[in-house]
């Protein structure tokens, strides 16, 4: 009897891992980067760039800030990268494996091109 109430018990401990939602990672591909031109700012040294990532039939714009000392060029337009889309940010991991979120600043859905007669 002790027995069959252990694996009762387990068998319930271990149902809500089982219900739990798996985040789902989309290939998204960087259409265009712009420097971030801030509201009043007129520093020629862009710090913040603008990122254009298209992922399904939707284009993100992020606002992407790199760490300091970091070379931004290696998220150049027509790369690819794993992202994981939530409801005011998208998280990816950069070189070394570390989650980064960053703001979705807009968002647009994919136009798709009309064939031509």
């Amino acid at each position: 009897m002790r027995r069959l109430i252990g694996v009762i018990t387990l068998c319930l401990l271990s149902f809500p891992a089982l219900c739990q939602s798996t985040s789902k990672y989309q290939v998204a591909t960087i259409i265009e980067v712009k420097a971030h031109q801030a509201a009043g700012d007129s520093a020629s040294d862009a710090t913040s760039y603008d990122v254009s990532a298209k992922v399904g039939d939707t284009i993100y714009v992020v606002l992407y800030t790199p760490a300091l000392g970091e070379v931004p060029q290696k998220y150049a337009a027509g790369r690819e990268m794993l992202v994981l889309v939530g409801k005011n940010t998208i998280t990816y991991n950069d070189l070394l494996g570390r989650s980064l979120q960053v703001p979705i600043q807009s968002q647009r859905p994919a136009a798709e091109p009309k064939p031509s007669k």
